[in-house]
Formats: structure tokens, C-alpha cells, sequence
């Protein structure tokens, strides 16, 4: 797996490896939280984890669609 960060300053890392898991910390200042998504790459499958503050899901990447759909609480 490998990961990639853009931004809106036309900042870009690419190509990043990573082996079983990876992470997105977005650290906001307005409120003084961290947005984080988080990638595994489990002999299960995928994981998905997103934590938002204090508010958090975690699930299998089919489980994500879901939720991104409307279909999961």
C-alpha cells in the first residue's frame, strides 16, 4: 500500500509506503481537534477507523461505504 497527501497550497506527498496500516491526522484549529482517518490492511480484510474529536467509527472498508451511503448508523 502507499499513501498521498494534497493540499489546497499545491503541496503534495506521494508514494509513501506502508505495509499493514496508515494514518491522516488533519489537526483543525478552530476548535482545537484532530480529524483522523486511519487505513489497515488486516489478513481479514480492510479497516476503516475515523475519529472526529471525540465521536468515532471503525468498521470493514464495505462497512465505510455504507455508512457514506446512508446505509449504516
Amino acid at each position: 500500500m502507499t499513501t498521498e497527501t494534497r493540499t489546497d497550497y499545491e503541496c503534495e506527498a506521494t508514494g509513501l509506503p506502508a505495509e499493514r496500516w496508515a494514518e491522516a491526522v488533519f489537526k483543525l484549529k478552530e476548535n482545537d481537534e484532530e480529524l483522523v482517518l486511519e487505513v489497515s490492511v488486516e489478513k481479514s480484510g480492510v479497516i476503516v477507523g475515523i475519529l472526529a474529536g471525540e465521536v468515532a467509527w471503525k468498521g470493514t472498508l464495505e462497512g465505510f461505504k455504507k455508512l457514506l451511503k446512508g446505509e449504516l448508523k
